[in-house]
């Protein structure tokens, strides 16, 4: 809740103003059953028609006066409710783009997204209907009590026993069904998840034929999504009949006792009529407060998730000191180091990566193979720092990698993905990712390399070309190449390539590397894969397996003496390449 008043600060007058204009509208309403009252007793009952005409005028002015406090009060708390829900996704954004990858491993990609619409959305109109009516609803409900009072005290009596029963039933409800919102909203992420990876799984979907069965398992998720909304509709469905029950029994007992008191003489016709229309305001804002109170408590679930991502705190922190480089005439200074470093995933019992012991020196070409889940992909990720070893130490360019800014970091580390990740926009944007101000000539350059120049050329629109989401308008070797020119651009210091041309044929590939080779003299490059061909030619190549660097050498030291890359060569080269090899 702090937070969230911090948010509303940004706008003191308007929030202050909204519930101010309603409750100046609800003090005009509250005057109208008295001007009703008057024109019954007085212009009806003594047949006084300019009177009537007069205390009509006078109610038409209140409405008028009414109407336009309120149209000014919803602007004001619309205004305000939207300006707070913009600050929150923009906050809550940039602290989601803070997050390391453990943090998104561990809430999950679904869950972000249902965080930065439906629930910011619940909290936006929670803000708004709150000072609509946080402070209307309870004052004439108040004034109308009051009100009533000044009327007849005794045949106001029904008001003292109506309200707090009325207060009663609406507090129980909210109790019940606040923390059933919050596993509704729960379930809806869910739903959530199911919708995003068959979306983005659906050529995979499609070709092993499971649409029957993802379908059967949307229906699962939404059925118990149902089932829970359908559980606290009906507890919060019971909120109208209940007052309206309590309400009208109120009614009944003023009419009834209001009448004999007509009967009587010591009452009016007008005053009776009076009551009953206050104990119908009364009606209407309990309603409306019960309504706002069902509403309140979805927003207080949605802003109590909202909270708990602003409370989760990055595991890498984005303070410390700048990479520095060493001089160029400076052949003494690793490019990296790892020393004894081993790492484990959040959650895991065991390490993916342990007692790893490795010094890269600046121009040098590491091939790093393995079979699957040999820890290949973990140790890229260890050196642009998305994941910090559990264990050991890890030094770029001599300095302690925890001790530099990962943003420092990055600037310097050109990295490739295995999923090539590309955004829509123009090509020249997508390029530029890496280098603000990349001119054409640096990016045809870095094409050229990449060996999509041609294909490039080929479209007819150069560096113009438009990428749809995903690159989805491309093939898959397309989009690997494109990524590759990506990292190029920035004229990185270290070039990571995670498995980055599994996707092209072995001619290109075999362009690529060479290409890379020769316009990248000073840079340390780490070519990650299974294929023997992409890393045979590096000055080292690390052999991974079970998350234990198995052997390090060059290609024709491992074919002679070591039995796993013995094993992964045998099953891709020839008998009569590796008789040559001996």
């Amino acid at each position: 809740m702090k937070r969230l008043i911090g948010y509303l600060k940004y706008h003191p007058v308007i929030t202050i103003l909204a519930p101010l204009f309603k409750m100046l509208e609800a003090t005009f309403e509250l005057f109208a059953p008295l001007v009703v009252a008057r024109m019954i007793d007085v212009g009806i009952g003594r047949q006084n028609p300019a009177y009537l005409w007069k205390m009509g005028g006078l109610l038409i002015l209140l409405g008028v006066i009414g109407i336009s406090f309120s149209l000014t009060a919803q602007y004001f708390a619309a205004k305000s409710a939207i300006s707070a829900g913009k600050r929150i996704r923009n906050d809550l954004f940039a602290h989601m783009n803070a997050f390391s990858f453990p943090e998104i491993d561990s809430i999950g990609t679904s869950t972000l997204i249902n965080r930065m619409t439906n629930d910011v959305n619940q909290v936006q109109n929670g803000i708004n209907m709150f000072l609509r009516l946080f402070l209307r609803s309870p004052f004439v409900v108040i004034g109308a009590m009051v009100m009533a009072f000044t009327v007849d005290f005794r045949a106001a009596l029904p008001f003292a026993v109506t309200i707090p029963a009325l207060l009663i039933v609406v507090f129980a409800i909210l109790l019940a069904s606040m923390p059933l919102y919050k596993k509704v909203q729960k379930q809806l992420d869910k739903v959530l998840l199911s919708t995003r990876e068959n979306l983005l799984g659906i050529r995979v979907v499609r070709a092993f034929s499971r649409q029957n069965e993802e379908m059967d398992h949307f229906r699962q998720e939404t059925s118990a999504f149902y089932q829970k909304q359908i559980f606290v509709g009906k507890i919060s469905a019971l909120l109208n009949p209940l007052t309206y029950v309590i309400i009208n029994l109120g009614i009944i007992s003023i009419l009834y006792y209001g009448g004999l008191q007509v009967d009587a003489g010591r009452l009016t016709q007008g005053q009776i009529i009076a009551l009953v229309n206050y104990m119908s305001q009364i009606l209407t804002e309990l309603v409306k407060l019960a309504n706002l109170i069902i509403l309140l408590s979805k927003s207080m679930a949605s802003l109590a998730r909202v909270n708990a991502i602003f409370d989760v705190i990055p595991s890498i922190s984005e303070t410390g000191s700048d990479l520095e480089l060493p001089a160029p005439d400076d052949t003494d200074t690793p490019a990296l180091e790892f020393c004894h470093t081993g790492f484990a995933y959040r959650g895991s019992k065991s390490e993916a990566l342990h007692d790893l012991n490795l010094c890269v020196m600046p121009g040098e070409t590491i091939g790093v193979i393995g079979g699957t889940g040999s820890g290949k992909s973990t140790f890229a990720s260890l050196i642009p720092r998305f994941y910090d070893c559990t264990s050991g130490q890890i030094r770029l360019f001599g300095q302690e990698i925890t001790s530099l800014r990962p943003a420092s970091i990055r600037k310097h580390i050109g990295i490739v993905p295995q999923k090539a990740a590309l955004f829509s926009g123009t090509l020249r944007e997508n390029m530029r990712w890496g280098k603000k101000d990349a001119t054409d000539a640096e990016i045809l350059r870095a094409l050229d390399i990449a060996q999509a120049r041609e294909f490039v050329d080929s479209k007819g629109q150069g560096l113009d070309l438009k990428l749809l989401q995903g690159g989805s308008n491309l093939s898959g070797g397309q989009r690997q190449r494109l990524t590759i020119a990506r990292a190029l651009v920035s004229d990185p210091d270290i070039l990571i390539l995670d498995d980055s041309a599994s996707a092209l044929d072995f001619a290109t590939d075999a362009k690529l590397r060479k290409a890379i080779r020769e316009h990248t003299d000073r840079v340390t490059v780490f070519v990650i894969s299974q294929r023997v061909s992409a890393v045979r030619d590096a000055d080292k190549i690390l052999v991974m397996e079970d998350g234990l660097i198995a052997g390090c050498g060059t290609h024709d030291e491992l074919i002679r003496s070591n039995p796993v890359y013995q094993e992964i060569c045998a099953s891709q080269l020839s008998r009569k390449e590796m008789e040559a090899h001996g």
